[in-house]
């Protein structure tokens, strides 16, 4: 079992910006910004031929915000998880009266504590380090997370100190990502704000994992989370909310809806989550848009249904009927992500989704089937020539995509490409996913080459304009 290891610490002492150097990424958000870091979040580091797991917390700060006892609750959580501590306080601002309360309230944890006294860049790492020796902790060290100074040191000293027995008959904790896992389904819950993506996940986890907060913007970065459901290993990705372009002011508004949309991305479904008292918006048919485009498969979830009463549930219908045409193929679910109302048969959407996304169909069978709907249905003349598809292949996956040879394919309608793709979606019933059609015509083998005519076609040719003058 690989060892694991929480940072801890005041709001912007440089917790997020050490996880990135010690897991070598850049999967938390870094910001000069006090409470940027929420949820807990995993990520795996490696030094030399040794592996850990490094969890990243948000601040602890001694205020009376909702918020701020939610993040207090992540912070225990991932003392308890965690093997090593590492308290990582500011050079620059000293030692606060805080740090000392987070310092007492590591000693009753009863683990190992490391001190690490990061932004100490441009300073005498013996000065700086002074003050803090009055918090009791042996093992000390003077650190730059962001010029990566210290850094090697302190990593080698905790996992040079944890001891090898024991681990191993620790299991992970319950929030850790899946290790390489590639039969894992990315889930990605995605949405507007306040919609109950977080509230989704933690009731398709069946426990508080994730902050849920009633308020717009309380998720800020992608947290992964793996769950295990009848055999199958999902990782699951909440996201921050996205809003419309113009009411987004804030840089870190900014970064988060890049990492949701990176989230999409790395996706192999995405549950759009939609507010059923407000309906479908403008933004959500941009979500959807951004989701098509990656190729991901799709499945709606109308949030908040439970609230409606028979007529507005008529009218959500109605709407969603009129502006969702354009993705027939997608599932939707109406449920209650607060008190679990239909939130189980998600899961038979999701899997029918990733199994026609992933879809492999033989190029004998797609031959077949375009044979079949040329006859049914001929491709139209253009310029007064006969499109004529020869052959048909699939190319790839996510989303599936097929390729159409022949002549005069590249004057093709789009009407006529909607309605190959409509019989594939038909045969092989492919629910759930978007489907792509390109067309590539053949080239004429004698473009270009003038026909050269031989001595004796020559003499006729000049016998016959002779005559065509004479007359």
């Amino acid at each position: 079992m690989l060892p694991v290891i929480a940072l801890v610490g005041r709001p912007n002492v440089g917790k997020s910006t050490l996880f990135n150097v010690l897991t070598r990424s850049r999967d938390a958000l870094v910001a000069d910004q006090p409470g940027l870091t929420r949820d807990r979040k995993f990520g795996r580091g490696r030094f030399d031929e040794q592996s850990y797991f490094v969890i990243d917390t948000g601040g602890l700060a001694e205020t009376e915000e909702v918020i701020v006892t939610h993040i207090s609750q992540q912070v225990d959580v991932a003392i308890s998880e965690s093997d090593a501590i590492l308290f990582i306080v500011d050079a620059r601002q000293g030692l606060t009266a805080a740090d000392e309360l987070i310092a007492q309230r590591l000693r009753s944890a009863n683990k190992p504590v490391y001190l690490a006294i990061n932004k100490t860049e441009y300073l005498n790492n013996a000065t700086a380090s002074a003050e803090f020796y009055e918090l009791g902790f042996a093992s000390v060290f003077a650190i730059s997370a962001t010029h990566r100074h210290g850094v090697q040191d302190l990593i080698e000293t905790i996992l040079k100190d944890l001891p090898d027995d024991g681990l191993e008959d620790r299991p992970l904790p319950a929030a850790a990502v899946f290790d390489e896992d590639t039969d894992s389904i990315h889930l990605a819950i995605v949405g507007r704000p306040n919609v109950g993506k977080s509230t989704l996940v933690n009731r398709l986890l069946g426990y508080e994992r994730v902050i849920t907060y009633d308020q717009p913007g309380t998720t800020r970065d992608s947290i992964y989370v793996p769950l295990t459901r009848d055999g199958q290993n999902y990782t699951l990705i909440d996201t921050a909310g996205v809003r419309r372009r113009a009411r987004v002011h804030e840089t870190i508004e900014k970064f988060s809806i890049v990492k949701t949309l990176q989230a999409i991305e790395d996706a192999d479904v995405v549950v759009l989550l939609i507010d059923a008292q407000e309906g479908i918006t403008d933004q959500d048919a941009n979500l959807l848009s951004e989701v098509v485009e990656a190729g991901c498969g799709l499945v709606i979830a109308v949030n908040k249904w439970d609230g409606l009463t028979p007529y507005q549930r008529e009218q959500v219908r109605h709407g969603l009927s009129r502006k969702l045409h354009f993705i027939d193929f997608a599932k939707i679910h109406f449920i209650s992500a607060l008190h679990g109302s239909g939130v189980g048969l998600l899961f038979e959407s999701v899997n029918r989704a990733w199994q026609s996304a992933s879809e492999q169909i033989a190029t004998s069978r797609l031959n077949q089937l375009l044979e079949q709907a040329v006859i049914a249905h001929p491709p139209p003349l253009v310029r007064g020539r006969r499109i004529k598809p020869r052959f048909m292949h699939q190319s790839g996956t996510f989303p599936p995509t097929f390729v159409v040879h022949g002549n005069q394919v590249n004057a093709m309608p789009d009407a006529y490409q909607r309605y190959l793709l409509n019989v594939i979606r038909d045969t092989f019933k492919l629910e759930g996913t978007p489907l792509r059609l390109e067309v590539k015509q053949g080239e004429n083998p004698f473009a270009g080459r003038k026909n050269m005519l031989t001595p004796r076609q020559m003499r006729r040719r000049k016998r016959l304009m002779k005559h065509v003058k004479g007359k």
